[in-house]
């Protein structure tokens, strides 16, 4: 079974920046790909980035373009979500997600998900 525990998340100004880390355990990471989604209260679930098995393909919701960076090193188990530029309406529980088969933005193609890290932009 794969463990993924997010960190990384807190409270920042608008236009600051967070680095989320998404650290694996129990299998390795290279086997999977990954997410990033995130959920604000009274919201659903909504994809963020992707990134496959080898980190040669990554993906980015429109509005995170140019401001968020997916990244991962396999050697490490772990998984990285660079956000830059943050802005209020980028708070929300930020999830880590996986999957050996599945690479994209749908929520049911994860297996293997974190516990989530609050990320607060105020402005």
């Amino acid at each position: 079974q794969l463990q993924l525990a997010e960190s990384g998340g807190g409270l920042v100004q608008s236009g600051g920046s967070l680095n989320l880390s998404c650290a694996a355990s129990g299998l390795g990471l290279h086997f999977f790909s990954g997410a990033w989604f995130r959920q604000a209260p009274g919201r659903d679930r909504e994809p963020v980035s992707c990134i496959s098995r080898d980190g040669s393909s990554t993906d980015y919701k429109e509005s995170v373009k140019g401001r968020f960076t997916i990244s991962r090193d396999n050697a490490k188990n772990t998984l990285y979500l660079q956000m830059n530029n943050l802005k209020p309406e980028d708070t929300a529980v930020y999830y880590c997600a996986a999957d050996p088969y599945y690479y994209g933005f749908n929520s049911e193609g994860y297996d293997y998900w974190g516990q989530g890290t609050q990320v607060t932009v105020s402005s």
